[in-house]
């Protein structure tokens, strides 16, 4: 029998800075031909930003709606999961929109059709209601524009899985690992427009989302033993370095004839659709290294150096829109320009920092919006000094 989830309490600093490390990340991958997305995970590893997005969003959504549920019950929690999923909705629209009209803009002002191809737009071009009418329906998604789909889809289908958590969650992520690998041996995925399939399986990355939710409701407390063990340790640190260089040999050739074919070839290309076990194997390594060596109570969270990522990863919905947006900004830039190293540096550079900025206002908005205290009545018939002898 599953043992009863422990609702975490408290704001957790890791999942911030590390959903900033995630948004900062993704923003810089999107931008092709640009040497300071090597300091990205992705180039040393299976998994990348992406993973580490989908997970913390579980992990986040399940403490969350959790306690609300508890507390108020299955259609109150319910109801308040679909207000984000709304939330969500309205962004993703907000940022297609926007994103196709400066793809547009790009391509005819500077006469380049191949960007317009480049970024999958040509069909808004051909039948401009068609495709409007299925990128509301997520079904048509111009490049980069993927991982918000997958989010909306995710959440809109967690109140059952966040009832079952609750009660059974254990299970529930046998469930979740079952559906993980029917989805790969049949070959489930939603179909995307004009053709062609979702980029991120969401029958395959629900298993990412769920394994945030149920580490943060029941899997931490289960996996204390995995976390503490040198053994396990050591055999995590040996899959980090194999992924390292299976990750060099697809990438560099030379340097991928040194091992033998069919080990270069079972890891490349990688597997990033339906989410590859060595994949997943990879993520949940690094997750439960980051947990071990990275306590929620770190004084090193209360540096000032991390309150950039911090404040990025607070206000993550407005970062990541804006981050997408700024990819495409970047990519048109170094394809307008010479695209020198120093050009890539400046304008990853650039990026980074609007995102920041972005970050700080939607702070300093949101505590606009909530009421001041009022100040303490005083009365005026009573003088200080009257008030010291009382």
């Amino acid at each position: 029998m599953s043992t009863p989830p422990h609702i975490p309490k408290g704001r957790d600093l890791r999942l911030d800075l590390f959903r900033g490390v995630a948004n900062w990340a993704i923003f810089l991958d999107h931008i092709p031909h640009n040497v300071v997305n090597w300091i990205t995970t992705r180039n040393y590893g299976f998994s990348d930003a992406a993973d580490l997005f989908v997970f913390i969003s579980g992990y986040t959504a399940s403490f969350v709606y959790a306690r609300m549920m508890i507390e108020r019950g299955f259609i109150v929690g319910a109801t308040r999961l679909l207000k984000r999923v709304w939330q969500l909705y309205v962004a993703h629209v907000l940022l297609f929109v926007i994103y196709i009209a400066a793809i547009g803009w790009a391509g005819l002002h500077y006469m380049d059709s191949e960007i317009i191809n480049e970024f999958n737009v040509a069909g808004f071009v051909d039948s401009p209601i068609q495709t409007i009418g299925q990128g509301l329906l997520l079904r048509f998604k111009p490049l980069n524009l993927d991982v918000l789909p997958l989010y909306i889809v995710l959440m809109a289908f967690f109140a059952p899985v966040l009832w079952l958590m609750l009660r059974v969650p254990n299970l529930t992520m046998l469930g979740s690992v079952a559906l993980y690998l029917a989805a790969r041996h049949y070959g489930w995925n939603l179909t995307a427009y004009p053709y062609g399939t979702w980029y991120f399986n969401p029958f395959c990355w629900q298993i990412l989302f769920v394994f945030g939710a149920w580490f943060a409701l029941a899997g931490y407390r289960e996996s204390k033993i995995i976390i503490r063990s040198r053994v396990l340790l050591a055999l995590g640190g040996v899959y980090l370095i194999l992924a390292l260089l299976m990750t060099m040999a697809g990438r560099f050739p030379e340097f991928g004839e040194l091992f033998p074919e069919w080990l270069v070839n079972f890891f490349n290309p990688n597997d990033k659709t339906n989410l590859a076990p060595y994949r997943f194997l990879h993520f949940a390594v690094l997750a439960f290294f980051a947990t071990r060596f990275i306590r929620k109570d770190w004084p090193g969270l209360e540096w000032k150096i991390f309150d950039p990522l911090i404040k990025c990863g607070q206000q993550s919905l407005q970062v990541f829109c804006v981050g997408v947006f700024l990819s495409f900004v970047a990519h048109f830039t170094l394809m307008m320009s010479s695209g020198t190293v120093f050009i890539q540096i400046i304008v990853s550079v650039a990026g980074i920092a609007i995102l920041t900025i972005v970050a700080y206002y939607g702070s300093w908005s949101k505590k606009q919006d909530k009421p001041l205290r009022p100040a303490p009545a005083k009365n005026p018939d009573i003088s200080p000094a009257h008030a010291r002898d009382k």
